[in-house]
């Protein structure tokens, strides 16, 4: 099958047309099919002849060790033939358990064929399994383009293209919206890397403060030997117990050895180690109210179309209600928003633009719970074009 046969070369060179057309071209194409196990087309391939048998007489399948009728066994341009019922039950195994579709290849020993397309529909009777192979085949393709991604949902089986790829929002049909880098939730205005509260708190365990200039640092090495790369900075420490490192890097390594000195620069230490742990559940408490709060809002959704319903029957119009739909969707939007700026916070170093950054984000708290306020209570037809006018005013 011509269409069978270009999508497991397609597949070989992960899906890059301009390598495949290289290849192709380069004059060599039984090394390029034998790389690609399948049966070069251009050859034909001489199989056990099976006109000679009767098709009363009976065949012996080599992996059930059955004797069956000839029209009851298949097989592969490679010439290997078993009954459809060992073909079935391997194809199904090769699908469903072992989660293999573009790399399915002839049952037989020490053959490395592809199974086609057709062939696997056809031996195939399971509706559900015919279903994952398609998927299987379909996402090695999205998996290979760097301009698709499937949508995280749950039971979403929708794939999202992009004309570029790169960190930023994207809404699937379904409603979900996440960030195409990373496929999380999208967590502006943080990079990928943190993205949930277990990598913050990853973060948190493997980062201390500079004991010069309390820059927050991040150990990402197993060496204990550290250096700020605060450009104004640059001090040499040690991990373990945050004093100099000179000592450690002369002759002898004095890290182990107690005394008073050092005692009081641990505890010194461990004082700072408790303030930065009240520091961070600061910022994390806070990020998980969000996170909470968010989700009751999701629930909210159900809420307001009833409430929209009700004013439909009331002589309100589809456009005059639209509103209230709008006003959930900013709102989560600004829950999932300030879930992410206390992240960023936690990072962000004290001086003059953290002072405005806080202030927005102040700002925008204040304007959210105002209007989950006004979401939430009793809208009737009276009250509605008050709630109306003082719910788009916060957005």
């Amino acid at each position: 099958n011509p269409a069978t046969i270009t999508r497991i070369l397609l597949s070989h060179f992960n899906w890059d047309k301009e390598k495949l057309m290289e290849r192709y071209f380069d004059g060599n194409l039984d090394k390029l099919f034998s790389e690609c196990h399948v049966i070069n087309p251009s050859k034909k391939v001489r199989t056990r002849p099976m006109s000679t048998r009767s098709s009363n007489q009976d065949m012996h399948c080599q992996i059930c060790y059955l004797n069956y009728p000839t029209t009851y066994f298949t097989g592969l341009e490679c010439g290997h033939k078993f009954c459809m019922q060992c073909w079935g039950d391997y194809l199904t195994t090769k699908i469903i358990e072992e989660g293999m579709g573009q790399t399915i290849s002839c049952p037989a020993h020490n053959c490395d064929i592809l199974v086609d397309d057709n062939t696997v529909m056809r031996l195939i009777t399971d509706s559900k399994v015919k279903l994952k192979y398609q998927h299987l085949i379909t996402n090695s393709f999205v998996e290979c383009n760097r301009l698709l991604k499937w949508c995280p949902a749950p039971d979403c089986h929708h794939v999202v293209k992009v004309q570029y790829p790169d960190a930023k929002p994207v809404r699937c049909k379904c409603g979900r919206q996440f960030c195409f880098n990373c496929g999380e939730n999208w967590h502006d205005p943080v990079k990928c890397k943190v993205t949930s509260v277990i990598q913050i708190t990853a973060h948190f365990s493997q980062s201390r403060n500079c004991p010069k200039c309390h820059v927050t640092i991040e150990k990402d090495g197993g060496c204990n030997h550290m250096v700020c790369r605060n450009q104004n900075c640059k001090a040499e420490f040690c991990w373990v117990c945050l004093g100099p490192w000179e000592p450690h890097g002369s002759a002898w390594y004095n890290c182990n050895r107690y005394n008073e000195d050092d005692a009081k620069a641990a505890r010194d230490a461990q004082e700072r180690s408790r303030a930065a742990l009240q520091r961070y559940l600061f910022y994390c408490n806070r990020y998980m109210n969000h996170m909470q709060s968010l989700r009751f809002e999701h629930k909210l959704y159900a809420q307001v179309k009833q409430k929209m319903e009700e004013m439909q029957q009331h002589n309100m119009s589809w456009i005059e209600v639209q509103f209230l739909k709008k006003a959930v969707d900013v709102l989560c939007q600004c829950r999932s928003t300030l879930m992410f700026t206390y992240v960023f916070a936690f990072y962000l170093k004290k001086n003059n633009q953290s002072i405005i950054f806080e202030n927005n984000q102040a700002d925008l708290e204040n304007a959210t719970e105002v209007l989950s306020g006004y979401l939430e209570r009793d809208i009737s037809q009276d009250s509605l074009q008050d709630i109306k006018q003082k719910v788009q005013d916060k957005y």
